[in-house]
This record gives structure tokens, C-alpha cells and sequence, in this order.
């Protein structure tokens, strides 16, 4: 989709000034044509509300000058229609934006999903969790990427691990290779929740916002012995 800008209606509404409209005295050998925006003739003088070009200046072939309004002036003739603004050689008049747009239909593209795989074992016995992540399927043109942001939390919400961004791009067709092992470190804080219910969270940011939305739980149960954490 390609969108340009159309600027040639834009309409003064206030009354008309004197100033609006250039004074300039139109002098040349031959007047061919005349608007309110410009005027061709030849042997065209200049003076000092007109711009002057001949026709090389304009990449044009032949005899032919052109006087231009500076700035947003007009040129004042009857008729209607003096109440639109055009401008002359200014950037409006010869400048044309082009804004290329490339939108995928957003029903067509979907999110790759993501599974925790090995964690059977819903009990949390020592200060670290290993836990495998699987992306399900390829990143194809229609099937995106995922980042997700993990992290093991109390039930009141507070973190008590690391946290872990985790990006799934993967284009493989080997599910293999679509495997992310992640490590958890349980912070001093976990201490306070021993033989309490933990949760595994997987959440996703929403949008281009810093907040972020559950996208997949699992449930873990910290039974932590002190002792063995140590070597004495």
C-alpha cells in the first residue's frame, strides 16, 4: 500500500487580506497565460513578489519563463476559488511524501507456543530448579517468534529466583533443537516460604506496555532441607 498526501484543498476560511494576494506589477514582451499561481510568458521580468524561472531552471526544453507567487501569496484574479491555499515553490507545492505500508493480516500470523517439559517432580528440595522449555513448532512467516520473561514466585507475587528473558526464534524443524534448558536460583527470600505451594511462571510482555500477562504456570511445593545445601 502506497499513501501519498493531498494538500491542494486547503481551504482559508478568515476573510481575505490585501496581503494575501502579491503585489507585484506583472512586466514582460508576451504574457501566454496567467493564473493565481503562476504566470507564462516570455521575455518575463523579475521584480520583488514573483520568482522568476526559465525554462533550464525547471528542466524544461523551449523558450517559455514562468513567474511563481513567493511564499503562500496568490496571484488576484475574479472568479471564485481565491480562498485556497496553495503556495507556490514551497515544500507543499513540490514535495510529495510517499508512505509505503506493509501489513500482514493479523488473523494469518500466530505466536509460536511454548511447553514445559521435566518437571514431573513437583517438589523443590534444594536452592536450584532445572526445567526445559519447548517451543512446539518453527518460526515460518506466519508463525512468530515468542519472548517470554520466567521466574519462580511465592503466592503473594513476590519473586523469589532469578529471572530469565527467554527468546524462542527458532526456524528448526528439529524439535531438539527447539529446547531451552533454563536453571533456577532460589533466592534468600525463598527461605521465608518453605513447605509452601511456589509457582513457576512464564508471562508475556502486553503489547509495547511494561506490563506483562501470564501466559503459562506451573506448580511446584518448596520442601527445602537446609542442611543439605552444605558440605559440613
Amino acid at each position: 500500500m502506497i499513501v501519498t498526501s493531498d494538500h491542494g484543498f486547503i481551504y482559508q476560511h478568515r476573510p481575505i487580506e490585501e496581503s494575501d494576494f502579491s503585489s507585484a506589477q506583472v512586466e514582460g514582451d508576451v504574457i501566454l497565460f496567467r493564473d493565481r499561481r503562476f504566470i507564462l510568458g516570455h521575455g518575463l521580468k523579475d521584480n520583488h513578489g514573483l520568482r522568476h524561472f526559465a525554462p533550464g531552471q525547471a528542466g524544461l526544453e523551449g523558450s517559455v519563463e514562468f513567474l511563481i507567487p513567493k511564499s503562500i501569496n496568490r496571484l488576484r484574479r475574479q472568479g471564485s476559488g481565491s480562498r485556497f491555499v496553495h503556495g507556490g515553490v514551497t515544500l507543499q507545492e513540490i514535495v510529495i511524501p510517499v508512505v509505503k505500508i506493509n501489513k500482514k493480516r493479523q488473523s494469518d500470523t500466530t505466536a509460536v507456543e511454548v511447553e514445559m517439559i521435566g518437571s514431573s517432580n513437583q517438589l523443590i528440595t534444594s536452592s536450584q530448579i532445572s526445567v526445559r522449555f519447548y517451543q512446539v513448532e518453527a518460526v515460518t512467516e506466519k508463525t512468530q517468534a515468542r519472548t517470554l520473561k520466567a521466574g519462580i514466585y511465592a503466592q503473594s507475587g513476590e519473586l523469589i529466583s532469578d529471572s530469565h528473558e527467554l527468546v524462542f526464534d527458532f526456524r528448526s524443524e528439529n524439535a531438539r533443537e527447539r529446547e531451552v534448558p533454563v536453571r533456577f536460583l532460589l533466592l534468600r527470600q525463598a527461605d521465608e516460604f518453605n513447605g509452601q505451594e511456589v509457582i513457576l511462571k512464564l508471562e508475556e510482555r502486553h503489547g509495547d506496555t511494561s506490563h506483562f500477562r501470564e501466559y503459562r504456570t506451573a506448580r511446584y511445593t518448596l520442601r527445602r532441607s537446609f542442611s543439605i545445601d552444605f558440605d559440613f
